[in-house]
Order: structure tokens, then sequence, then C-alpha cells
């Protein structure tokens, strides 16, 4: 009888453990190669992420890799100017969330400030109301402008007395490469430090914030900026 019940519970235990592992590998293959989320640690991205989002990144927006590879198996897509990727840092291979600026055989520069893109200065206007939400400024107080890129129409942060700030020459984006850069301009480790980033190291688009809390205020939820969508 103790070896019937204890044939039961392993039989059981067997049943149970294949049940979890096949449920982790489905989410984990999910995660892997359709969607996922992204916890954003710094203001490179502010005053469009701010520190405490978390965001969802579409991984299907370009391609489909095989998961848990970066393997390609189809491709439908390039990133765009404007778009919000998710990338594989060139420096040290840490994910990092940043906004296509220029795409491969581009010319781009900065100009007191301003983003050039092909001998062309970009447009500003002032903020557009709604853009930006619960966003704590510092002492320095920042520039808040509305930066028109191709159709895309975002907010950037410019800190004129912040010592990143500065123009650089015109640099030509080789082919299958993308220069990403934070809309933090002047507080933002980018393409402007790391060079251009290759098209094999882009995970997917940032699209939407799920959820976001402020860690400077215990961590309380922003609920304005729960399900925003990211442009």
């Amino acid at each position: 009888m103790v070896n019937g019940a204890r044939t039961r519970l392993t039989r059981a235990w067997r049943e149970w453990l294949r049940s979890v592992l096949v449920i982790i590998i489905v989410i984990t293959a999910f995660r892997s190669a359709v969607a996922d989320w992204n916890d954003v640690p710094t203001g490179s991205m502010k005053p469009t992420i701010l520190e405490g989002d978390r965001i969802l990144v579409n991984k299907l927006a370009y391609d489909l890799k095989i998961p848990y590879t970066t393997r390609r198996l189809m491709r439908w897509g390039d990133p765009d100017r404007g778009d919000i990727i998710v990338l594989f840092s060139p420096n040290d291979g840490k994910r990092l969330v940043k906004r296509v600026v220029g795409l491969p055989g581009d010319s781009v520069a900065v100009i007191d400030g301003m983003l050039v893109v092909n001998g062309q200065p970009l447009r500003y206007s002032p903020l557009e109301p709604g853009m930006v939400t619960e966003l704590e400024l510092d002492e320095h107080l920042p520039i808040l402008a509305t930066e028109q890129l191709g159709d895309a129409r975002h907010a950037v942060m410019i800190s004129p007395r912040s010592p990143w700030h500065a123009s650089f020459a015109p640099f030509n984006v080789p082919e299958h490469a993308y220069f990403v850069m934070g809309d933090n301009r002047d507080h933002s480790l980018d393409s402007r430090h790391f060079g251009p980033v290759s098209r094999d190291r882009i995970v997917g688009q940032a699209t939407t914030v799920a959820a976001s809390v402020n860690p400077d205020h215990s961590y309380f939820p922003r609920w304005k900026r729960f399900l925003k969508t990211l442009r």
C-alpha cells in the first residue's frame, strides 16, 4: 500500500513537473520571439519615457526570429525614422531603448542642439499638449520641444548647460546600420558615443507604457502613464 501511494505521488509529481516545464517554455519562447516588456532604469529617453516605466516591446514589428536566438526566420520590414526601438548595446550588450534618427545611407549631425538629417535641419515647435505626462524637471530647467522627424512628431528635452551639450559633424550611417539617440539629448549614451547599431542588434519596437511607478516617491504608481502609447 505504501509503494502504491508512493507510485501515485511520483506519477503526479512527474505530470505536474511536465506541465510546469511546458508552461515555462511557452512563456519564455513567447517573450523571446513575439512580445516582451522592458523596465526603464534611466532617463535617457525623457520626456517620452521616464525612469520607472515598464514598456511593451513588439518583437514582430520587423521580423520573426528563432526563439532564444537572434537568427531571423522571416523579415517584413525595417525600422523607420522616429521609431523607438530596443537594442543590444554595441558596447556591453545591455538592452537599451533609443529612437532611430538615421537610416542606412543617411547623414546625421547636430548643430547647436538641433538635429540635422541629410543636410536638412529638423523642425522644432512648442511642446504639444498631452505629449508629456508626470514629468518632474530638475533645477537645470531643460528646454522641451516637439521635434518633427519624418512623419513622426515627438517630444525632446535639451539641456544647454549640460557638459554633454555639443555639436558634432555629419556622420554617414553605413549599410545595415542605424543611428539612434535618446530623446533626452544631452543626457543619453547613444550612437554619438558607441556608433551606429547594426540591424541584427535590434530586438523590436517599443510601442506602449504598460505601467509606471515613480522611484523617487516610494514607487507610487503614475496612473496617467498606464497604457500610454509611445510616439
